[in-house]
């Protein structure tokens, strides 16, 4: 056959880049070898989460106990040797390493610790053996902590019926623990566990407000191994917040005013409130501020003056909101939002407002920023202060750490073995078909619409500054976070001005897109999967945003097992909704499971007294055989890089491309 036709010129110079990684026949066969065996072996357990809101304690606990997975590979191996106790005591200790070993080592006599390091060294390597035993060699080792590759390795793969090595296998536990370094390999055998137990995290959005500290938790996502993030709404906000948008950063701080979260803006990220302070304290020194006062959690203690001066920022920052949104609006007429524009309808010699053609008794309308002849627009001292605040979200290391972070591993949705994962909906109408939306006079529907938003909601954050794409991108990321038809809110208003200054719960209702109504039925579902390019019988949509009010008889799992609710009320403030806090969708190479998480009593129990989050699981799909990476995407990447090799390979033996022994 004549190789110039069997070979493009672009092929040709792909082979020629891939001999230089595989540099001879021998390198490339043994390549394929291992390829092959690889895609033979038991899939990776994939672990999906939503709506963590903030949660960071809670967040983390299940984090370190790998949703109870750790737990369950204790009890497998030692239910019949260890006490519950023993066994809780050995979880925790791979959960809290470093606090436990020190609550340890001040209740253990010194004379004792050689022992009981000997014994929790080979109960440690015990576990790790076991949740290494799906994974090749070659990837366990690259799991391994640096430093500590020879002698893990060394260690996992011990043969204690091998008689002449016995000894020797003893020996490095015993010189491991006479060197002082059994501390050191004790938090790295055990970080290896936790990485080792679940090969790939999925967050399906919602990382951000309402829970004290998401910095945390986006501090955690930044140090683990292979994590993906599906966007929220809320994570939206603080993108476009973090991208300079005034009208997202005044959304943000309106937020953490509400549950009474400056710990995240003041400390977590390092911004200055002291303009807002300074600006609301003078303008509404002798306000009412009843609409404005925090919600705050009964078990704490907050000083009435403190409450007092929330409340005042709370009201400067909704007056500028409301204004910034107008603005943002009547800026962008194709976001069909006109029904938002609140402001201009206030009749202050009343007090009331006409929304929907009914009259409203307003609960407070002091607002002394507000121009009755231009609403919208910020008095002098408004504008200074957003632009400080602006200047602060933008020039947060932390926070432009955290969402670069969030772009370069996040999305829209993400299609991931068969799956398809997004954090709210797909926009319907009340028939049931996909909303049409005019962009640029094209109308887009499905994923088409997706994409194009996922677009310019990059071009929020990376266009250039000053230039209409960065504004206009600027001002979608906030249409996202609160739009009557964004895929990330799915509700047909925002209700914040009603919420605070009218208190009607009719006319605060926000109301759900008709998809929410189509998505309980499997015939929506699989039209969706199909327009996402999924089909098949184990093709599944893993949805967050919407909590599932399990107490009230809510099952997550939807439209015959197609739809798989996961927001299970991480945070506290929908705990009572709930009646849970929190789910954890399980799919391993059995099948799937759903987990149920009971509320956190926090990190000091779980180490003092080896309290661990008590979860329930249902197991809802199983599979007849055991599923293999084959039949990932990740399988699927191999063979294509196997089928490359194959050609490499038969390049070497035509003599189309030369050996270079020098180069292995």
């Amino acid at each position: 056959m004549n190789q110039e036709i069997k070979y493009t010129h672009e092929n040709l110079r792909y082979l020629q880049m891939l001999s230089h990684q595989y540099p001879s026949i021998e390198a490339a066969a043994t390549a394929i070898i291992n390829l092959q065996a690889f895609l033979n072996l038991p899939k990776g357990t994939e672990h999906f989460m939503s709506d963590l809101h903030g949660e960071y304690e809670a967040f983390l606990h299940i984090l370190n106990n790998a949703s109870g997975a750790i737990k369950e590979k204790v009890d497998i191996l030692f239910s019949n040797t260890l006490s519950a106790r023993e066994r809780a005591v050995l979880a925790t200790l791979i959960y809290y390493t470093e606090a436990k070993l020190k609550e340890i080592k001040e209740e253990t006599p010194p004379a004792e610790m050689a022992e009981w390091y000997k014994i929790t060294l080979n109960r440690l390597m015990e576990v790790c053996r076991l949740v290494a035993s799906k994974y090749t060699r070659s990837k366990v080792r690259a799991a391994l902590p640096a430093g500590y590759e020879d002698i893990i390795d060394e260690l996992l793969h011990t043969n204690y019926d091998a008689l002449n090595k016995e000894q020797y296998y003893e020996n490095i536990i015993s010189t491991i623990i006479d060197i002082d370094r059994a501390d050191e390999f004790i938090i790295a055998v055990s970080n290896t566990i936790k990485k080792l137990v679940v090969d790939r995290l999925h967050i399906v959005g919602d990382i951000f407000d309402r829970g004290p500290r998401p910095d945390i938790i986006m501090d955690s996502l930044m140090q683990h191994h292979r994590v993906d993030i599906q966007w929220g709404n809320h994570d939206i906000l603080w993108m476009g917040a973090a991208a300079g948008s005034r009208t997202c950063i005044a959304n943000v701080l309106n937020n953490c005013f509400t549950y009474n979260n400056l710990e995240v803006i003041e400390t977590g990220y390092g911004i200055s409130l002291r303009p807002l302070a300074l600006f609301a304290s003078e303008t509404y020194r002798h306000s009412s501020l009843d609409c404005f006062m925090p919600r705050v959690p009964k078990e704490g203690i907050y000083d009435p003056k403190d409450l007092e001066q929330v409340a005042r920022m709370h009201k400067a920052i909704a007056i500028i909101l409301f204004k910034l949104e107008g603005q943002t609006i009547k800026r962008n007429p194709s976001f069909r939002m006109e029904s938002r524009l609140l402001l201009d309808k206030i009749q202050y010699e009343t007090g009331t407002i006409e929304i929907e053609g009914r009259v409203y008794q307003l609960k407070d309308w002091d607002f002394p920023t507000v121009d009755k002849e231009d609403p919208f627009r910020l008095s002098e001292e408004e504008a200074e202060v957003m632009s400080q605040l602006r200047f602060s979200f933008q020039q947060s290391e932390k926070l432009q750490k955290h969402v670069k972070f969030l772009y370069s591993k996040g999305g829209m949705y993400l299609c991931c073995n068969q799956n398809l994962l997004f954090h709210g909906c797909i926009p319907m109408e009340e028939d049931g078909s996909f909303t049409q939306f005019d962009v640029d006079g094209q109308m887009l529907s499905g994923k088409a619409f997706i994409d194009y938003t996922e677009a310019v909601a990059r071009q929020g954050y990376y266009a250039r500054w000053g230039t209409p794409e960065r504004q206009r991108g600027k001002d979608f990321l906030w249409f996202l976070w609160c739009g009557s038809s964004s895929p990330l809110f799915g509700r047909g208003k925002m209700a914040t001005f009603e919420r605070l200054l009218i208190g009607d719960p009719e006319l605060s209702k926000e109301g759900k897109n008709p998809y929410y109504v189509h998505n309980e039925h499997e015939e929506t579902c699989l039209r969706i999967l199909k327009e996402f390019g999924l089909s098949g019988e184990y093709s599944h949509i893993v949805n967050g945003h919407v909590p599932v009010r399990i107490k009230d008889g809510e099952n997550p799992i939807k439209a015959n097992g197609r739809l798989i609710v996961i927001d299970g009320g991480f945070c506290k403030v929908y705990q009572p909704q709930t009646g849970i806090a929190g789910y954890t969708l399980i799919y391993n190479s059995h099948g799937i499971r759903i987990t149920s998480h009971e509320p956190f009593a926090g990190v000091e129990d779980a180490i003092q007294y080896n309290k661990d989050i008590l979860s329930t699981s249902v197991i809802f799909e199983t599979r007849e055989s055991r599923i293999k990476i084959a039949d990932t995407d990740d399988g699927a990447k191999i063979r294509e890089d196997i089928a490359d090799l194959k050609e490499l390979l038969e390049a070497y033996r035509t003599g189309l491309i030369k050996e270079n022994h020098k180069a292995r």
